[in-house]
């Protein structure tokens, strides 16, 4: 590669990235209504074979029923969240996790002689641990995650409205029908790929919600469906995700009962159902269809999640399948596409 050419491929990298993070407000919102096409095409399938009723639904009305139960269902989880944050925001409840906290820190350094008070003060610079100033920054998180409803609607509808011409106007630009033939099979590949990943992830993540939840629920926890749903969410984030969604909880048990051992019982409970989850069911549902190496995997996740914070870990995974898939289709990106691979090979 000469000089040149590598010097317009340094510049163009940078410029990439560059709109990557100041038009971050435009482009979340269109990558999180593309994931809730998938779903919304997937549920459109699950509906269409329903006897009888199924296959002579029109496709709108097929659309209509799906984004309907999408936004239901989040809705209710909406509804639910909010009244476990104001649950778990009010002064009574802050005051008792602050004094558990004392109490806590009292008792590690009579046995440890180890003060988590003073080692705050020394690394943040504070007198006091804000315990609500640190919940407000999780409840933030989360909510800039969802806080781009008005955007991901219009996107989708605008998708939806799209879909049936999409295919129709990339083939029209391809000069040959050879290489109309190689689109269609790449979108084809990519849309396989990002809906087997998207459903089944999305399936997952919800059950080891829904078991996370009963979990919080027999210890006592409070606000047991805020954490069910970080944890739903996090699982989306590959290998640090679950390790994270299982300490938050974990460590409000030690805030709320001021005893380490109901936090031992949701670390094991927790942690049992997403070791089998991680390492037995999910293998063996997605198994090597995503073909990109964990290295690649981590990379990913440190990139996306510099320049586009929690939301661009959760979207890592996803942008880099696809981005394997598409260099995989040329010749002259083919071998960097094999390099990200697996196992150094590509799908056909």
């Amino acid at each position: 590669m000469s000089l040149s050419r590598t010097t317009y491929l340094f510049i163009l990298l940078i410029s990439v990235v560059f709109i990557l993070i100041i038009g971050k407000h435009l482009f979340i919102p269109l990558v999180l209504a593309c994931l809730i096409w998938f779903l919304v095409k997937d549920l459109r399938l699950m509906i269409q074979k329903i006897p009888f009723i199924g296959p002579k639904m029109p496709r709108w009305l097929l659309n209509l029923i799906a984004v309907g139960l999408l936004y239901i269902a989040l809705a209710f989880i909406v509804n639910l969240l909010i009244n476990n944050i104001t649950e778990l925001q009010k002064t009574e409840n802050m005051t008792k996790y602050e004094d558990n906290l004392i109490i806590l820190n009292a008792k590690i350094n009579d046995q440890f002689g180890f003060d988590i008070q003073q080692m705050w003060n020394d690394n943040v610079g504070v007198n006091s641990i804000d315990l609500n100033a640190t919940m407000e920054r999780l409840v933030n998180a989360l909510s800039s995650f969802l806080g781009n409803i008005f955007m991901i609607v219009l996107y989708l509808l605008f998708l939806l409205l799209e879909e049936s011409a999409f295919g129709a106007k990339i083939l029209s630009i391809s000069p040959t029908k050879e290489r109309q033939h190689e689109i269609s099979a790449t979108l084809t590949q990519i849309d396989k790929s990002i809906s087997k990943y998207i459903t089944l992830k999305t399936l997952l993540s919800l059950t080891n919600g829904i078991l996370s939840y009963f979990i919080f629920s027999l210890v006592g926890l409070d606000a047991p469906v805020f954490w069910a749903f970080l944890l739903f969410l996090l699982n989306f984030i590959p290998t640090i995700g679950a390790l994270v969604g299982t300490l938050f909880p974990a460590a409000m048990a030690v805030l709320q009962f001021s005893d380490p051992i109901w936090a031992l019982v949701i670390l094991v409970g927790v942690g049992t159902i997403q070791v089998i989850n991680g390492n037995i069911v999910e293998p063996r549902l997605l198994g090597n269809s995503l073909n990109v190496s964990s290295l690649v995997v981590i990379l990913a996740l440190v990139f996306w999640g510099t320049i586009w914070g929690i939301t661009g870990m959760v979207l890592s995974v996803i942008i880099t399948v696809i981005l394997v898939i598409l260099l995989g289709q040329f010749e002259s990106t083919k071998n960097l596409a094999i390099l990200l691979s697996a196992k150094g090979e590509l799908d056909n």
